[in-house]
């Protein structure tokens, strides 16, 4: 049975090398072993077998290596052997990266994710300390960092970009980064050594005390953004036990100190404020949310449709896909994108290289608004107060997804994201921005695609369509390496 050893420094290159020349002799994953330095290895396995690379070219999707080279860095002693067994059954199962229902899939989906959100807390939660005199040509920084994942590798040139100016260290139990005069290297990993606090410390203390607000103090939301286990290496957290423990005097505090208005302005507004479908608290969950959606009275479609048809998706998707409206089987279903349109998308998504399951997929007005004509309804157009009413949900999605990117599809999410849906086929495929700044990618609904009456135009506006969603997910994909 042979035994591949793979190094600590290059692990997905060796991985993937090692990979496809097992493949090409057609060596199953039952007859092979995998480790990835002495800590993971087998008292019990055979000694490490040097493989052959592929002497034939094997053609996978695309999607399974954005997989494979996001899962290697997992600290699961058994990601190689779950990524080699998922490269062996793409070779009988073509479409087996879109199977929701495939075990196997699933388990390295979340896998990936917990490596995404591990990078993602490596760029927020290191933070360097100056070693070096401050008068020499490039200052010298270092910083200790504990990931859960073997993270450091592929995240490390982000920081390389990012403080190009300076040579630095990051010092994790895995792995050492080093960047000295615009040379990124890596060595082996190391106890925590002694770095010095520095006089940035205590400023930035002071900048986060300062920046924040009692009153929106949301102990659950911010334990989920900075987890408990990196407070012992970030010098701001020291400060947060107390800022919790007086938040409710300090907002208290602030709001007796507000300025106060005449009585009966007071009354007018409380008695607004109390009306159905007035601008309320964002929901803290999906769940919340969802619930707030369907009791909506904000505007009058709610009058006629079946329900509301909230977003769905991931808490944590860096994508969001933003239709306009529901139809006829999404407001029967309650889900967004079940309908002709929906189908139709996720089949270009698919070909595009988008992942719906990945994705957060909602609508900017969430009730179908329609004219009955005998059994059927007849979709209509939302108009602008429509769309205004609903732009608090989709914002609220906004605020709780928090996506790298929003994909906008057609001229009402157009108008709901950026305030215009003048000149849709001119702006697609380009990058706009919502009021937070948050990036919008701009392109046609399928549900025009579905409408051209001549088959040559319906099949060259599907291909453009196609090219903006490629666009789209290569863009996205930028944004994740930032």
């Amino acid at each position: 049975m042979p035994h591949v050893a793979l190094p600590h420094i290059g692990t997905d290159t060796a991985w993937r090398d090692a990979a496809r020349g097992l493949v090409s002799r057609g060596v199953p994953p039952s007859e092979v072993t995998w480790s990835r330095g002495a800590a993971e290895a087998d008292l019990f396995a055979t000694p490490p077998e040097e493989i052959a690379p592929a002497s034939k070219t094997i053609s996978v999707p695309r999607s399974f290596v954005e997989l494979a080279n996001t899962v290697i860095w997992h600290s699961d002693p058994e990601r190689f052997a779950r990524l080699y067994a998922m490269l062996w059954r793409l070779g009988s199962h073509k479409g087996l990266m879109e199977d929701r229902g495939d075990a196997d899939l699933a388990k390295l989906r979340a896998m990936e994710k917990a490596v995404r959100r591990d990078r993602h807390k490596m760029t927020a939660f290191v933070r360097f300390r100056e070693i070096g005199a401050p008068d020499q040509p490039r200052r010298r920084f270092a910083a200790w960092f504990e990931p859960t994942h073997h993270t450091l590798e592929p995240t490390a040139p982000f920081f390389a970009r990012r403080f190009a100016d300076m040579d630095w260290m990051i010092a994790t139990p895995d792995l050492t980064a080093v960047f000295e005069d615009g040379a990124l290297g890596f060595a082996e990993g190391q106890p925590k050594p002694e770095i010095p606090d520095d006089a940035t410390e205590e400023l930035w203390g002071t900048y986060f005390r300062n920046i924040f607000n009692p009153a929106r103090l949301k102990v659950g939301a911010m334990m989920s953004e900075m987890p408990k286990k990196y407070w012992k290496n970030l010098p701001e957290a020291r400060h947060i036990p107390e800022m919790i423990a007086s938040a409710e005097t300090r907002a208290r505090a602030m709001q007796e100190a507000a300025p106060t208005l005449p009585p009966l302005r007071a009354a007018r507004i409380t008695e607004r404020l109390a009306a159905p479908g007035v601008l309320r608290p964002m929901a803290d969950d999906l769940d919340q949310l969802k619930a707030e959606e369907n009791a909506c009275t904000r505007c009058p479609l709610y009058e006629n449709a079946t329900q509301a048809v909230p977003g769905e998706g991931p808490r944590d998707a860096d994508l969001m896909v933003v239709g306009e409206q529901p139809g006829d089987q999404e407001d029967l279903a309650g889900r967004p994108f079940v309908g002709p349109a929906g189908q139709m998308f996720d089949r270009i998504a698919r070909e595009a290289g988008i992942e719906r399951d990945r994705a957060f997929v909602t609508n900017a007005v969430k009730h179908f608004k329609f004219t009955p004509k005998g059994k059927r309804r007849i979709h209509q157009n939302p108009n602008t107060s429509e769309i205004k009413a609903c732009r608090f949900w989709v914002q609220s999605e906004i605020e709780l997804i928090r996506p790298k990117l929003i994909l906008s599809m057609g001229g009402t999410a157009a108008e709901s994201l950026t305030g215009s849906r003048k000149g849709i086929l001119a702006r697609r495929g380009s990058i706009e921005a919502t009021e937070g700044g948050v990036p919008v990618f701009l392109t046609v609904h399928p549900s025009y695609l579905l409408r051209l009456p001549d088959p040559a135009l319906r099949e060259d506006e599907t291909e453009k369509f196609r090219a903006d969603l490629k666009s789209a997910q290569a863009h996205l994909e930028e944004l994740r390496a930032q």
